[in-house]
């Protein structure tokens, strides 16, 4: 339902949610909210970050879960697993 890659070549992690449409995500830690534009993707919506954006730092930090949320679809409730900041770091170099 929700995939972060890393585009090591560009230096930017890639959030993307399955069946969104393009539009805007929100995501919430337990130390920031933030609205982030999304363009269309194969799969759903998609928006790109450089990867040492803060907000990559505070999803892999949140107190336990950080939240995913799109207008037309329920939030998703992820995990803070230390797999969030290990994407980061392999896209930081």
């Amino acid at each position: 339902m929700f995939t972060l890659r890393c585009d090591r070549s560009a230096r930017q992690l890639q959030l993307t949610r399955r069946g969104a449409a393009a539009g805007t995500m929100t995501v919430r830690t337990s130390s920031t909210a933030r609205n982030l534009t999304t363009g269309a993707a194969t799969d759903g919506a998609s928006v790109s970050l450089p990867s040492n954006d803060p907000l990559v730092d505070a999803m892999g930090y949140s107190r336990g879960r950080f939240i995913v949320e799109n207008t037309a679809l329920p939030s998703l409730v992820l995990p803070a697993w230390s797999e969030v900041l290990r994407v980061a770091e392999d896209c930081r170099g």
